[in-house]
Formats: C-alpha cells, sequence, structure tokens
C-alpha cells in the first residue's frame, strides 16, 4: 500500500519524536490526522508564531453553539509535532476523522465497558501500571515501534467489543484513504494506535458507503482556543489525557540529561517555597532515582522514581512538598495562546481587547486579584469581572468576607478555564462586545423574572457591571414586582440589596437617580405588613422573620435618612411590646431598640425578666435570649448586671424543663466566639462583684484533706493536713497554705515541703 500508518498514542512524547522520525525518512506527498475535517484551513496557522501550545481546535454548532467540542494539542503532541513538520516542508495536511456535524447522529449502542488498549497490554506484559509500561516500552527506548504497536492492537481488536461509532469513522477514514490513494504515491496516517488495524484491513467499498449512507450533517465553525495542561490530564475527564502533562513536557523538550534536569527544576519550585534546597540535595536525588531504575530492571528513570527520590532527599519525606511538586510540575499548569489575527467570535474579539486594556492576562492558576476602585483602571477591572459573570463566564470569584460593595476595595479570586471560549460563542447571541452582550442578557432576565428577589438582584449587577442602559428596564420590573408582590418576607429580602445600591453607587460613579423612590416605598410597604407577618409564628417562620428585619434594619442605616430610620423605629418598637410575640423577634427587636437607643439598660432589664420570670414557658424565654444576643456576645461581656440576670434565669430552671432549653442555649452561646466565650466564663466564675465572693473563698478543710492520700501516692510520702485554720479574711489563701501564701504540705514529720 502507498501509506505508512503511523499508530500513536495522543499525546505521547515517544510517538512524537518517532512520527517526525518517520516523516524525515518517509517524506510523504500528503499527511492525514485524525481529526475533524471541517478545521483543515486552520492547520495553516502552525506556521504562525504566536499560535502556542497548549492550544485546542474548538467546534461548535452554528445553531447551537453549547453543542461544542475540543481537540486539545501539546507540544508533545505526535499530532501537533506532525502538523509542524508538514507546514516546514510545505506538504498538504488533511484532517481525516469523521466530520464533527455528524456529531447529532444515531450510532447505536456503545459498549457497556470500553476497552483500554494500552491498559490491557501493560497487563500482559506484567504490568500494574499502564503509564509506566508505556514509559518503558515507548517513551525510554528511542526506537520507533509502530509495526509492533500494529500487531498488538490487531489482537486486541480481535477479541474486543466493536463500538459503533468508531466504525462509521473508521468507514469514513477509509473513504479519505481510497480518495488519497488516487492522488499521491506516499501517504503518511497519523492516527490513534487503535484505529491502524481497521485501515489495514481490506472492507469493500459498499460496506464503507452502507455505513455512512443518510447521515446528515449541520453546520459548525471551528477555531483555534487557548488550552492548559491540567485540561489534558486524565482526572479532567478528558478520554485521551494522560496522568501527567507537566512530565511529558519536559520528556520531549529535554534533549539531554532528564532526570537532573528535573530535579534542578524540582529543586526551584521548592526554594519559591522557602524550602531550603542545595545542589547536593539534587545530586544525591539523582543518584537515587537512577539506582531505584536500575533495581527495577526499567531501562531509565521514570516518574515514579524521580517522585521518589525527591521526596526522600528534598522533601524530608514530607508529602505536603511532593505534592507541591506534583501540582506544578507533574501536571504543570501552562495556558496556550493564539494569534490576534485568528478568526473568532466577535464578542470574544472584544473581550481579548479589554483584557489588554485592563492589563488583566487570563491565566491557568488561581490568583488573587485586590482592586482599589478609586483608581480608574481598577473600576475598569471590576466591571469587566462583574459583566462577565452576567455571561456564565465567572473568570473571577469574589473572595470570602468581602461579598458586599460597601467599601472601596475588592478581592477576587480569578482563574482563566478554557471551557470559556464556549460560553463566549454561547454569549455572542446577546451581542457583539462584552458591554453590549451582557445589557441584554441583564435587560431579557428582567422581563422574565418572576418574583422581586430575582429582580432586585439585577439591580445589584446593573451597579457592579455598569449597565446603565438596561438600568431604566430593570428598575422599571423592580416597580412592577415590588407592586405586585404581597409578600412581606419578599419585600424585605429585596430592600438590603437597594439600599447597598443607594449608599455606594458613587463609589462606582453609577447614576442611581430614581431608586430613593423605590427604596422608600418598598420599606413603607414592609412597615405595614409586618404586624401581620408577625403573628403565630412557628419556630422556623420566627427566624425567617429575625433574619430579615436584621436586614431591613442594616438597609435602613445604609440610607442615611433620618426620617425613614424613625419611621423604621416607631415600627419595631410597636412590634417589640406587642403581647404574645415569638420570642426570637421579641428578643431580636429588644436588642436592635437598645442598640438604637431608643430603651435604657433599666428597660431592657425589665424586659428580660418577663419571659425569664419563674413558671414561664422555658422554651420561649430561651427563644427569647436567642433572639437578644444573636449577633455575639459582647454584650454580656460589658453588662454585669444583664449578664447576672441571664445566669439567675438559667439557675432557676427546673430540673424537669432544662433538657428542653439546653439545645437552644447552646446554639445561642455556641455562635459566640471563643474569646468571648471566655470571657463571659470568666465573669460568671469570679461572681457579679468582678473578684471571689466569701462564699467562694471558704473551703472546707475536711474536703481539701479528702485528697491528700492520692497525693502523697504521687508524691511519694505520706502526707498529713496542716491544723485546720480559721476562715480567710485574705483572697488567696486556704488551709494547705502558709500565712505568706506559699504552697506548702507538712510530711509525718511535721516539716514543710514545697510543692513546685
Amino acid at each position: 500500500m502507498p501509506e505508512r500508518l503511523y499508530g500513536i498514542r495522543h499525546h505521547g512524547p515517544g510517538s512524537a519524536r518517532a512520527v517526525v522520525r518517520e516523516l524525515d525518512r518517509q517524506r510523504p506527498g500528503v499527511l492525514l490526522i485524525e481529526g475533524p475535517p471541517e478545521a483543515d484551513d486552520l492547520v495553516r496557522w502552525a506556521a504562525d508564531g504566536g499560535l502556542r501550545p497548549p492550544v485546542a481546535l474548538l467546534g461548535y454548532a452554528v445553531d447551537d453553539p453549547s453543542r461544542a467540542a475540543f481537540w486539545p494539542f501539546a507540544v508533545f503532541s505526535p499530532e501537533w509535532q506532525a502538523i509542524g513538520w508538514a507546514v516546514r516542508h510545505g506538504v498538504p495536511v488533511r484532517f481525516f476523522d469523521l466530520p464533527y456535524g455528524f456529531f447529532g447522529a444515531d450510532f447505536g449502542d456503545r459498549p457497556a465497558r470500553p476497552v483500554d488498549p494500552i491498559g490491557e497490554l501493560a497487563a500482559a506484559a506484567g504490568y500494574d501500571d499502564p503509564e509506566r509500561w508505556w514509559e518503558d516500552v515507548v517513551e525510554h527506548r528511542g526506537v520507533p515501534v509502530f509495526e509492533a504497536i500494529q500487531e498488538a492492537m490487531t489482537a486486541i481488536r480481535e477479541t474486543a467489543e466493536d463500538d459503533p461509532r468508531d466504525l462509521v469513522r473508521e468507514a469514513h477514514m477509509r473513504q479519505v484513504l481510497r480518495e488519497e490513494r488516487r492522488r499521491h504515491e506516499e501517504i503518511a496516517v497519523v492516527c490513534g494506535a487503535w484505529h491502524v488495524p481497521a485501515l489495514a484491513r481490506k472492507v469493500p467499498v459498499k460496506d464503507d458507503a452502507a455505513l455512512l449512507k443518510g447521515r446528515r450533517r449541520a453546520k459548525v465553525a471551528f477555531t483555534w482556543v487557548p488550552w492548559t495542561y491540567g485540561r489534558l490530564a486524565s482526572w479532567s475527564g478528558y478520554g485521551a489525557g494522560v496522568r501527567s502533562p507537566g512530565w511529558y513536557h519536559h520528556l520531549f523538550t529535554a534533549a539531554d540529561e532528564v532526570v537532573p534536569r528535573w530535579l534542578v527544576d524540582a529543586a526551584g519550585v521548592l526554594r519559591a517555597e522557602g524550602v531550603p534546597t542545595s545542589s547536593a540535595h539534587i545530586i544525591e536525588a539523582t543518584r537515587l532515582a537512577e539506582a531505584l531504575a536500575t533495581l527495577r530492571g526499567r531501562p531509565l528513570a521514570g516518574l515514579a522514581e524521580v517522585t521518589e527520590a525527591a521526596e526522600a532527599v528534598m522533601c524530608d519525606g514530607e508529602p505536603l512538598r511532593t505534592e507541591l511538586i506534583a501540582r506544578r510540575l507533574v501536571v504543570g499548569e501552562r495556558l496556550g495562546a493564539v494569534p490576534d489575527e485568528m478568526p473568532a467570535v466577535p464578542l470574544a474579539r472584544d473581550l481579548a481587547a479589554q483584557q489588554k486594556s485592563v492589563r488583566l492576562r487570563p491565566e491557568p492558576l488561581d490568583r488573587s486579584l485586590e482592586l482599589d476602585l478609586r483608581r480608574d483602571i481598577d473600576l475598569r477591572r471590576s466591571r469587566l469581572l462583574h459583566r462577565l459573570r452576567t455571561l456564565d463566564v465567572p473568570w473571577g470569584e469574589r473572595a470570602p468576607g468581602r461579598r458586599g460593595t460597601g467599601t472601596f476595595r475588592e478581592e477576587w479570586r480569578i482563574r482563566w478555564q478554557p471551557e470559556f471560549a464556549v460560553r463566549l460563542v454561547e454569549g455572542s447571541m446577546w451581542g457583539t462586545t462584552v458591554l453590549a452582550a451582557a445589557t441584554s442578557r441583564v435587560t431579557r432576565r428582567a422581563a422574565a423574572a418572576t418574583t422581586l428577589a430575582a429582580v432586585t438582584e439585577l439591580v445589584e449587577i446593573c451597579l457592579l457591571a455598569d449597565l446603565a442602559d438596561a438600568y431604566p428596564q430593570v428598575l422599571a420590573a423592580l416597580d412592577t414586582r415590588a407592586a405586585l408582590d404581597a409578600d412581606v418576607h419578599h419585600l424585605m429580602a429585596a430592600l438590603p440589596a437597594l439600599a447597598r445600591t443607594l449608599r455606594y453607587g458613587d463609589v462606582r460613579r453609577t447614576d442611581v437617580s430614581g431608586l430613593s423612590a423605590v427604596a422608600a416605598g418598598l420599606l413603607g410597604r414592609i412597615r405595614a405588613g409586618l404586624p401581620a407577618a408577625a403573628g403565630s409564628l412557628s419556630d422556623e417562620a420566627a427566624k425567617q422573620l429575625r433574619d430579615g428585619m436584621d436586614g431591613v434594619h442594616q438597609a435602613v442605616a445604609l440610607l442615611g435618612d433620618d426620617e425613614l430610620r424613625e419611621q423604621w423605629l416607631g415600627t419595631i418598637a410597636s412590634l417589640a411590646a406587642r403581647p404574645g410575640l415569638h420570642g426570637l423577634p421579641a428578643g431580636r427587636l429588644t436588642r436592635l431598640l437598645l442598640d438604637a437607643g431608643r430603651l435604657d439598660a433599666a428597660e431592657v432589664r425589665r424586659r428580660l425578666r418577663l419571659p425569664l420570670t419563674v413558671g414561664g414557658a422555658p422554651a420561649h424565654a430561651a427563644a427569647w435570649v436567642e433572639g437578644f444576643l444573636s449577633g455575639g456576645g459582647l454584650l454580656l461581656v460589658h453588662d454585669e448586671a444583664l449578664l447576672s440576670l441571664v445566669d439567675e434565669w438559667l439557675a432557676d430552671i427546673p430540673a424537669e424543663s432544662f433538657s428542653d432549653v439546653l439545645p437552644l442555649l447552646r446554639r445561642t452561646f455556641g455562635g459566640f466566639d471563643a474569646g468571648e466565650r471566655r470571657a463571659i466564663g470568666e465573669r460568671v466564675a469570679r461572681g457579679r462583684g468582678g473578684a471571689a465572693t466569701d462564699e467562694a473563698a471558704a473551703l472546707d478543710p475536711d474536703r481539701a484533706a479528702s485528697v491528700l492520700p492520692t497525693l502523697g501516692a504521687l508524691l511519694g510520702r505520706e502526707l498529713t493536713a496542716l491544723p485546720a485554720q480559721p476562715q480567710l479574711s485574705t483572697p488567696g489563701q486556704h488551709p494547705l497554705t502558709d500565712p505568706a501564701g506559699q504552697h506548702q504540705l507538712s510530711d509525718v514529720s511535721g516539716q514543710p515541703q514545697g510543692v513546685s
């Protein structure tokens, strides 16, 4: 046959070297590569220096961009090296797999358990690790083994169940081969080793035509997109992935001294984290890795040997350091690049331009980003990240602890993911620029929103992303939903976002005119509906009401309107005095009024005594205390009278009711910070006056003497108690202490013995 079949492992550096050597020897007239034929026109970009692997071919259906697929390439991928060789030598390249446009066709039932050919061959050779077998047989041998691989795959396929999709793909590959035989005398075929037996087999033309007949082909588009080594790894779910793309990159790019160079890089990773690693460590680790390879009968030290050597010599046996090397080097996070002129959807082009404008480069690793919104460039970065989130492109995630918009600073964790390229294609339906697409998407969501909370969220998005053109439509939708929604809980949930928007709109230089009237109207409806919503509450409903009122109280403070504040305080003051109100909101409202200066300490103590009165329901009292103390325990630390009142109430709870109250109390006090709990405990231990009381200082001599036998056994001495002493008048002394306050015991001779 005029063709040479080079069966390779996708992303195998040994296969890549062997393919290039064979192409140099064969000098084919055409090169056929396993891949989507719709991408043939993109092969020429391999000659552009701006296309740097890892990259991937992205294919998607024009009428449904969510139907997309990737064909990744690394520098060590045999297909990439074959394409580069063909471009350099002027040899035409053709992808000859089944067209991607057939992706929606019916290929029948697939096998329940796909065959792992490399795993089968490794097991036959006595290896329990397929990757180690492949390294020994292919990567470290340095000689072509294509014929042997073809024979092995042929033997496996004779007993393996056929995949219907593979049968259709291979029928199309054979059709393309027949076409090229009529045009060229020398053909080179680079494809997965699994397909080689099918391409070498004699199959009648009519059988292949029958498999391909009647299949409909969708319209698809292709482009190159950046990729990462993390997405090449098998653990990412990529079917043709490899366990250690960073290691394979090193095997392919390191011409010689593979092991020492790898360990030098590993030492650099450790040094960057402050772990002292010297040249002697590298030398000893190299010797150990090579010795392990010799003991195991391997041609060269592989990843297992260098990892074990690095852990033993350079990492001091610390697994975390070894994991650091694995993350940085074994997998490796490289992000490829594509030329600016690469065909792409307008939305992706606009994003690339904005990334350059704000000097925010896509990177594959998690990175912290702190923004000061008073700086113009940071403000533009913030707006870009928020706009992308509206398009389901979460390039950045807000860091925990800085969720609000109430400061000039924002903290983000940013990381670019290759699949964002598909999201940009999908987002193109909304507009050709990031701003236009985000505006259109938010406007559409506002028109379709069915709840007040959904529209309120969009108001805040307009603020964060600076979507001025979407703001009028969103505000109109908000006004409509607020008028139709009679649920006071929905109204309370909506107000905080509006208050944040009004309070901090000037930080982002956003015009929020017109929102004040909506917020004031919303607060008025909350005040009107709150009394009815507070009646006959279950425990869960009471918690929901308490949380909602907390949010409204904070929102009113943000609005900065004295008139609205007085109206709100008047409403909750009336509600707090309402008989029969559930203890949780009743206690919380009392606390809010105390903090606002509307109640003095004496009135608060009087109100606290009411639910804590002996004979009252303990569960109601516990709920009242939980509501009052929620949010922190500092009030108990600084108000001794209040602490004493709570302490006395706890002591008066009947034994038969205490088990019912205990879970509620634990939930309340368990929510305090450790320092607050400790300070409360110390105050209770000292007593009301802040010092030891006479009762606490008075000790029973008989009880004190009862520990002497045990203490004597521990010290190896026979101990007796000192004569009984009168009750102490000086704090700190007790019956086992001399007048000077030094801890002493008496042995049988009567001589004092110091105890340290």
